[in-house]
């Protein structure tokens, strides 16, 4: 089978490069002119550990390719992906689909003989339906269907987040589409993965419900951590206790400075508004959002307080400002609030971050950039950790009290145990948990 992956952007250029792993001939398609030259010369525009090894030897094997050339793409392919942009509309908040029609069109208009358009972009209930009547409408004697195949990846392991995933979610009205979409992924039944057949509505809805459900136990947490500080319980412990129960489960019980990221932000307001559309309000998750934006404001007033309630003039050295490690995404990354309130109250920022200096550098006036964290941490006042990278959990501690104007470290990531800090000597201040002074 030949697959056509329209959109080379995060999901897109993940889901397009395994699929070529498994042995399937792909080919990624952007209408980015600059972009598919950089990937034909073997540059990859994201940052993503090990894909670009597995571009090359995919390249290398014949087996991926990429191109500008759409209609000739769709011509060949027995499965065409939309994986293109679904952005938050500012006027209202819904999800943006119009990329995800442009395409669908776009399709229609080249496609020959049978074949299954498959949505991998996050998109609301009824996109399905509503790209059914766009294509019919274009090319009434078109063979096809469309199927909703949300993605699950995780940035910084998408790789292997595809390879063994949890779970594969395929909703398709037809045998046929389902009997295809079988043959897809035919590697991943071979090793037992769970694979869920169910309507486009239902597929639809997964993927919000995912990501909110996940999105509500983070600001969970981080209202317990809030608690914990105030009656001197420690999170982590909380954390751990709650974990272990099964109907609950350990991940996403760790306290942070708020979610960010091209998920959790946009999907939990689309569900939202999606939800409002159908006059069934979801208050819980609408309550989530608005826990997580006041989130990362107090965050910044946390980094005041903790330096006395006065910053103009001192200096912060923040180490990470991505949403997350192994990643250079700064899509609704915490920082993106807290550094600018740092500002606006007089702060100096010098920052680092081993992966995302380039691209925050758009979003960002006034900081001073640095090559690696101890340059961004000397004659600091302030030690704020907003990405836990994995080189910020074993800084020399001796080092930074000879660099720092003061030991003063504000953890937004709890990276560090309560008795190293303490037996530092450095004053260690992090969520839901004793202040060591």
């Amino acid at each position: 089978m030949k697959v056509s992956m329209i959109g080379t952007g995060y999901v897109g250029l993940v889901t397009g490069t395994c699929f070529s792993e498994f042995g399937f001939n792909v080919t990624c398609v952007d209408r980015i002119k600059e972009k598919i030259d950089l990937l034909n010369k073997g540059n990859v525009p994201i940052y993503e550990p090990g894909l670009g090894s597995l571009i090359e030897t995919n390249v290398k094997a014949g087996r991926l390719k990429f191109t500008t050339d759409f209609a000739e793409s769709v011509k060949e392919s027995d499965i065409v992906f939309i994986a293109v942009g679904t952005p938050t509309r500012e006027e209202d908040g819904h999800a943006d689909l119009t990329y995800v029609f442009d395409a669908a069109e776009q399709i229609a208009k080249s496609m020959q003989g049978y074949t299954v358009i498959v949505t991998k972009s996050t998109v609301p209930v009824d996109t399905a339906k509503k790209i059914e009547t766009l294509v019919k409408k274009v090319n009434p004697k078109a063979d096809f269907d469309v199927v909703s195949n949300p993605e699950f990846l995780r940035e910084g392991s998408a790789i292997e987040d595809f390879m063994r995933p949890d779970r594969v979610v395929v909703g398709a009205r037809t045998e046929k589409a389902r009997e295809v979409m079988r043959k897809l992924y035919r590697p991943l039944f071979l090793i037992e993965t769970p694979i869920v057949f169910t309507t486009p509505e239902s597929s639809e809805l997964i993927k919000y419900a995912s990501n909110s459900f996940l999105a509500t136990k983070v600001a969970f947490i981080n209202q317990i951590a809030d608690l914990c500080e105030k009656c001197g319980a420690d999170i982590q412990d909380v954390s751990k206790g709650i974990g272990l129960d099964d109907r609950i489960g350990k991940k996403f019980l760790h306290t942070g400075p708020g979610y960010g990221g091209s998920c959790f932000p946009k999907d939990t307001l689309a569900l939202a508004k999606t939800a409002q559309k159908y006059n069934c309000p979801t208050t819980i998750i609408e309550s989530v959002i608005d826990a997580n934006d006041r989130r990362k404001k107090d965050m910044a007033h946390k980094v005041i307080e903790a330096c006395g309630g006065d910053i103009h003039g001192k200096t912060i050295g923040v180490l990470g400002v991505t949403f997350k490690p192994d990643t250079d995404d700064m899509r609704d990354s915490p920082s993106l609030d807290i550094i600018p309130i740092l500002q606006q109250n007089g702060a100096n920022i010098k920052a680092y971050d081993p992966a995302g200096m380039e691209e925050a550098k758009a979003f960002f006036n006034d900081i001073e950039w640095k090559t690696n964290a101890y340059d961004a941490i000397q004659d600091s006042d302030c030690m704020l950790i907003l990405t836990e990278w994995n080189e910020f959990r074993s800084l020399d501690k001796d080092h930074y009290k000879n660099l720092s104007k003061k030991p003063l470290i504000v953890d937004l990531r709890n990276i560090y145990p309560l008795k190293e800090m303490k037996d530092a000597g450095i004053e260690y201040v992090s969520l839901g948990r004793k202040h060591i002074k």
